[in-house]
């Protein structure tokens, strides 16, 4: 048998590749049905840097107050650590945004970066409302042997936590 040069390559070198492969995005998606109105619930969301307010996981949030591509925000968790947000898009109508992690802190969120999309959307009645946290993100450590802090499930759990815990948190400030 004579196989072309190419094909001994590839089959030597292939076994390398698979092997050598960077980190997958990850998802979370969380949702929560809360009994209020969707001008109520998205007043209580629309402000970028007033997330302090509402979700239990935040111990305190500045921004530049712009609703717009490019708004930033300081996020400083219970834990002390910062996470720095940049808004991708913004609208008052649709009532939703989308925001990106501008600056990694892994002792923050076990993360190296994410997308993020909030939506607030009409529920079963004029009275509910659904709430929609998604994202798209990598682990912490996106080399091919991550410490368990930061591998794949250590990023979606703690994603999902902090969807969760906002979430919570939003419904436990509207419904009282």
């Amino acid at each position: 048998m004579n196989y072309p040069l190419t094909v001994l390559i590839s089959i030597f070198l292939f076994p390398l590749f698979a092997h050598a492969h960077g980190p997958t995005p990850q998802k979370a998606k969380e949702s929560i049905v809360i009994n209020a109105s969707v001008e109520q619930v998205w007043d209580a969301v629309k402000q970028f840097d007033g997330i302090a307010s509402w979700h239990p996981d935040v111990k305190a949030s500045k921004g530049d107050s712009k609703h717009e591509s490019g708004g930033l925000r300081t996020v400083t968790l219970q834990n002390g650590n910062d996470l720095i947000d940049e808004l991708d898009y913004y609208s008052d109508k649709d009532h939703e945004y989308s925001y990106r992690l501008k600056t990694e802190n892994v002792q923050a969120l076990p993360v190296s970066s994410y997308s993020i999309e909030l939506q607030v959307s009409p529920g079963q009645d004029a009275s509910s409302t659904t709430v929609t946290f998604k994202s798209r993100f990598y682990r912490g450590d996106t080399g091919n042997t991550p410490p368990a802090n930061l591998n794949d499930e250590a990023a979606i759990k703690a994603m999902n936590e902090f969807f969760k815990n906002g979430l919570s948190g939003l419904k436990k400030k509207l419904e009282p």
